[in-house]
């Protein structure tokens, strides 16, 4: 193989590594550094122990500071000498690695240990943990923190945003609820206003709009609509909302129910032990006590569960019909169910009731959407006792989707393959047509997917 000029090799080494952006030891010439990396990596490649540590003490340098050099010398030899993509392999094995451990982190979420465990199982390259940090770290730098559009064109799309963090450091994220595309996903001093606004100027400046916004009731993002997008309407984000301040509260109540039984149990065994009429009527008095607090327990988690399903229940889209729900039922049923819960009693539980009465104005923006959506349906040709068939599926479909334990999800599947099955009687008894599986071609509409698939993200939970 002939190797062009030096000169034409520059630009593509320059877009293929990074030149090294201060030198610490003046010392370290670069015929040294190509010295220590081609010992380092024929050292590595023919599995000569020792070598390493002895170029680490000959030049009072580190061995991750070998091993870096060898890396680099190994990657720039693999550019030069390697094969043109037009006759290269499909995929060579240090591709392969590369895809292997990009997958593992991205799909499976692995950590960077059971990334290296799991590669070594299957023989691939890069297995050592600082490879694959280095790797990672190299392919996240060279993307772009945001998502362009092409040749100037702006798109307008429901923003879904929020804030997660890397242990006490923000990271502001929008994505596009239909795809799952990241929009855009930048490191932040803080979730500030000030830092929204940043975030939000930039998705216009590469072409990306906002027709809806979807996010939680945090200071800094509801300050930042309120100043530049008005004119947005923003969804309160329906978990964070209400499941996130009440839900926990199920458990606690039921572990309390749970614990108060167990006390009551243990003062009747006392009893029966009791020999001395002092200590029984000491004892009798401590039962009735268990007894009463028991029973106080028990009726608390009762009366809770069912009020918090109910208002769970008040966000559904449709009733169990197929009915569309009127906004202003809806809104009325959490407003009663919110008021019934604050006369249980509990301060803790009021105050979390408090705190999503806040949130109320901006919660039901989603059934605005949800009523354009079956009246697009409507204009295609369906029936409507298959239009109602579909958004009972729908519907059971989300909360299949939403449901986290197995047990739950198992149930609420049945559900969702029955509602499946009334909409293709319908649909065949609409159309005189009995053969299995037949599916209309208004389902498969764009324009009925697009809707449904928004209305999904922006709904709340069963």
């Amino acid at each position: 193989m002939i190797l062009a000029n030096s000169a034409n090799h520059l630009p593509l080494l320059e877009a293929q590594f990074e030149r090294r952006l201060f030198t610490r030891r003046s010392d370290l010439t670069n015929t040294i550094r190509l010295t220590i990396a081609t010992n380092a990596l024929h050292a590595m490649m023919n599995n000569v122990w020792g070598t390493i540590t002895d170029l680490a003490d000959n030049y009072k340098i580190s061995r991750p500071f070998v091993y870096a050099l060898a890396d680099t010398l190994q990657e720039a030899g693999e550019f030069l000498f390697g094969e043109t993509a037009e006759f290269a392999a499909a995929s060579s094995p240090r591709e392969y690695a590369i895809q292997m451990l990009l997958s593992l982190r991205l799909e499976a979420c692995s950590s960077i240990a059971a990334i290296s465990t799991i590669m070594k199982r299957f023989g691939c390259e890069l297995t050592a943990t600082g490879s694959i940090s280095q790797i990672l770290s190299r392919i996240g730098g060279l993307l772009p923190m945001t998502l362009s559009t092409e040749n100037g064109i702006i798109r307008y799309l429901v923003f879904a945003s929020d804030e997660i963090f890397s242990k006490t450091t923000p990271i502001l994220v929008t994505v596009d609820p239909c795809s799952s595309a990241i929009l855009r996903i930048e490191l932040a001093d803080s979730r500030k206003a000030e830092d929204w606004k940043r975030h939000f100027e930039c998705l216009y400046d590469n072409g990306v709009e906002a027709i809806y916004l979807v996010a939680d009731e945090g200071q800094g993002i509801r300050a930042c609509h309120a100043e530049v997008m008005s004119d947005v309407v923003r969804q309160s984000d329906t978990y964070h909302a209400i499941a996130h301040q009440l839900g926990s509260w199920a458990d606690h109540l039921e572990k309390a129910a749970y614990k108060a039984i167990g006390t009551e149990y243990e003062c009747e065994r006392k009893l029966d032990s009791a020999k001395s009429d002092r200590v029984q009527e000491k004892r009798w008095a401590n039962c009735e006590k268990s007894a009463e607090a028991a029973n106080k327990a028990v009726t608390l988690y009762d009366d809770f569960s069912y009020l918090y399903r109910c208002v769970l229940g008040e966000l559904n889209v449709f009733d169990r019909n197929g009915n569309l729900r009127d906004r202003e039922q809806a809104e009325e049923g959490i407003k009663v169910g919110l008021a019934l819960v604050k006369e249980l009693n509990h301060n803790k539980i009021t105050e979390a009731v408090n705190k999503i009465k806040r949130t109320l104005p901006n919660l039901f923006h989603y059934f605005d959407v949800a009523k354009k959506v079956v009246n697009e349906c409507k204009a295609l040709p369906i029936d409507e006792e298959s239009l109602k068939a579909y958004c009972i599926a729908w519907q059971w479909g989300k909360a299949v989707r939403k449901a986290k334990q197995s047990e739950r999800k198992k149930r609420r599947k049945n559900e969702s393959n029955s509602a499946w099955n009334l909409l293709r009687v319908c649909i065949r008894k609409s159309r005189g047509i009995f053969r299995k599986k037949s599916i209309p071609s208004w389902i498969k509409s764009s324009r009925v997917r697009r809707w449904w698939s928004v209305s999904t993200q922006l709904s709340g939970p069963i």
